[in-house]
Formats: C-alpha cells, structure tokens, sequence
C-alpha cells in the first residue's frame, strides 16, 4: 500500500520534536514472543485487513483470503463509506468465542480520511459519548471525529452480539487509522457494556492516539496489544513532544522477524520502536502494511 505523503506532513512537526527534545522514560526489559505466541496474532491480523474490505463483503462475510482465514466468523453489522466514514464491521467468532469488531486503516484508495489525520491538536471526548469523562483526557481531534461518526452503530451491534452470543468478550482490531480508532471505541465500549465484559483491543502500526491520562485510562479497561513492524514510522507519530503518548502492550517486529514484546508506555529499549525508530528520517512507510508474520494487511 502506498501512502500519500499528507499523512507525513500532517505529523511531521511532532515526531521531528522527538528528535529535537526526546522525552526518555527508563529503559524496560523486553522478551521475545515464541512461535506460538506470534502465531496466536494471525486471525486478528487476517480481521485487521477485512477492514479494509466493503460493507457488503463483511456482511456476507466474502472477503477473500481476510474472510476465509476466519471461517467460523458470524457477521451482525457492517458499515461506512471508506470516504467520510471509516469502514467497520462487527460479528462474532466462534472459535474465539469473542465478539470482533473491526476497523478501516488508512488507504492510499480512499482520500478524505487521510484528512482526518491532517487535523492534529489534542481535543477532549465527546461528552455524549464519554458521560462523567475528565477534560484533561485527550486524543487527537481528527482520531475522535473518525471514532464519533460510527460509534452509536458500532455500540448497538456489539450489545446485540453480547446478547445473541451469550459471550462476554469483545476484541477491537484495527490497521493504522483503523487502529487508533479501535483504541479510542475501547474506551467507548467500556463505559456503555454490561459489567463483566472483558475487551482487548490488538492493533497495527497505530499512530499515538491521545495524551498519557488517555492512554492510562484505556490500559486500564482494555487489554492492549500494538504490533508495529520493523522500521515502520506510523507508531512514532505525533510526538510526544506535543503530549502524545501510546497505550501499554507493544510488540516490535524486528529486523529478524522476531516478535518482541516490549512492555509499559513508549518503551525506548533499542529492541522497540522507538529505540529503532528514534525520529522519521530512519522510519519507512514501506513497512506499515507488513508483513505481520507473513501478513500483508489490506483487502
């Protein structure tokens, strides 16, 4: 997938504040996930990419290889535009026992919603669909408008799935600008579930969403999962020169193509993103879109 250059302008001025005024947490531990471990991702990377997929296709769940990889998948809802409005989707797996909900990223096909990413200031949630919210948490006002215009649909068929399903778990996935709206509509889901619903949100090459009170606020309803790819600059924007920070639960894939499970906020060990990523002159968007294990995202 070819990126168009908008997204990269529209985020320059805060990962080069990086570079110019890093600042550097303590350098945490890291792991290396076993083959198992990497392979337990795949079906979240094959959801990942039938995001990018039309409405209609999810709904009938024919997608191509994204679709036929999660065969025991149960649609309930699709939607969007790809134009003003990001596709999602939401059905249920019956392996997983989970219900799935997933996102559209950023394609290079679709241009108003690399607009999205061209707003860029932190802005407050939606009291309406965040009641009893502080102010001072945050998220890139672009991020949030591409998460307002699907969040009441989206919310209806994972409560409907709840039920239909009898299930009690709901993973969000989602590429890219895919990504960061699935980590915003996780804290959004949390607030309107019935208690008990567990949430884990696995993402790919997601820029910073919002501020450290967001990030902290969203570790603490979903488990969180950021797989970024090699030398992919994405995740290293905004900056967090301009008071942005990413949620905890990072896997770096390495130059090797192992999967490193680089634990906290914004781990700067050399094997993680930033520590192989330090600003975007050595960053590649070629990268972005995979391979994810094999993996190229996208429909």
């Amino acid at each position: 997938m070819v990126f168009a250059s908008g997204i990269v302008l529209s985020l320059l001025a805060g990962a080069v504040s990086v570079a110019a005024g890093p600042i550097l947490e303590a350098r945490q531990g890291v792991s290396t996930l076993s083959a198992a471990q990497v392979v337990s991702y795949k079906p979240y990377t094959y959801y990942a990419g039938a995001a990018y997929c039309s409405p209609a296709s999810t709904l009938a769940w024919s997608c191509g290889a994204n679709c036929n990889k999660n065969a025991g998948f149960k649609p309930i809802a699709s939607g969007g535009d790809g134009a003003v409005t990001q596709y999602w989707y939401v059905g249920y797996d019956t392996t997983l026992k989970s219900i799935i909900v997933g996102y559209q990223g950023t394609d290079a096909d679709k241009f108003l919603p690399l607009l999205t990413n061209a707003d860029f200031f932190l802005d407050e949630l939606d009291s309406t669909l965040f009641p009893g919210v502080s102010s001072s948490i945050q998220t890139h006002n672009g991020f949030g408008e591409a998460h307002k215009r699907s969040a009441p649909s989206v919310l209806a068929a994972v409560k409907k799935g709840l039920t239909l399903y009898s299930t009690t778990q709901v993973t969000l996935v989602g590429h890219s600008l895919g990504g960061a709206i699935a980590i915003i509509s996780s804290a959004h889901l949390s607030l309107h579930l019935p208690a008990g619903t567990k949430l884990r949100t696995v993402t790919y090459g997601s820029p910073r969403v919002g501020n450290a009170a967001f990030a902290n606020f969203v570790n603490a309803r979903s488990e969180m999962n950021r797989v970024n790819n090699k030398k992919d600059l994405i995740p290293i924007m905004p900056g967090r020169g301009l008071d942005f920070a990413h949620s905890e639960g990072e896997v770096h894939i390495s130059s090797s193509n192992a999967w490193i499970s680089c634990p906290g906020q914004d781990n700067t060990n050399s094997a993680c993103t930033i520590g192989t990523v330090p600003n975007i002159f050595v960053g590649s968007l070629g990268d972005h879109s995979g391979p994810f294990d094999g993996v190229m995202i996208g429909c």
